[in-house]
């Protein structure tokens, strides 16, 4: 989808810095952005509280306008402002997801656990799960589930990485997850 018109005048007037004009962009996109913010949260096993959303939004909010609006001047309307505003959204949110798992790779688990109302204990008992999970599948099903869901690559990365072409990722993704379905719990 191209670029519309009234995104085209509303991202000259952000950019010409109008009166309004921001209130207006963030009005037409925050949405959007929360929805990008949720389902990447989801896609990756993540419950998030609404602190840390409102966190992840305003990040994304920041990473827009930093620079004297970097990003929207590097936007060149090759598609749709929602479709490359997603983009970005999601860019900034599974950087930020990345970023707390590496930051306290241990304490994760006891952070999660006490958000979700969930003992650490059963947090570990579920990570033990997905390990079992892992190792049920053959080496490049489980290097390709431990990049999207663990790692946070986009199908891009996980393409350059294996080598598997980048429209494959996804349907051995869905197969895995139907073949994973199937197994026993323990």
């Amino acid at each position: 989808m191209a670029l519309s018109e009234y995104d085209r005048s509303l991202l000259e007037r952000c950019l010409a810095k109008k009166p309004l004009a921001w209130e207006e962009f963030v009005g037409r996109f925050m949405g959007l952005m929360i929805h990008v913010i949720n389902h990447t949260a989801h896609c990756r096993s993540l419950l998030l509280s609404t602190p840390d959303r409102d966190d992840l939004v305003a990040e994304v909010m920041m990473r827009i306008v930093e620079n004297d609006y970097a990003v929207l001047r590097h936007f060149r309307g090759n598609s749709s402002l929602a479709t490359y505003l997603t983009v970005v959204s999601r860019r900034v949110v599974v950087r930020k997801l990345m970023q707390r798992q590496v930051a306290t790779p241990l304490g994760t688990l006891a952070d999660q656990a006490s958000m979700n109302n969930v003992a650490p204990e059963q947090r570990l008992s579920d990570r033990e799960e997905v390990d079992r999970l892992l190792q049920s599948l053959s080496g490049s099903e489980a290097d390709v589930v431990r990049m999207y869901h663990l790692e946070g690559k986009t199908y891009q990365e996980i393409s350059r990485t294996t080598g598997m072409p980048t429209n494959s990722v996804g349907p051995m993704l869905s197969r895995i997850r139907g073949k994973l379905r199937g197994l026993p719990h323990a």
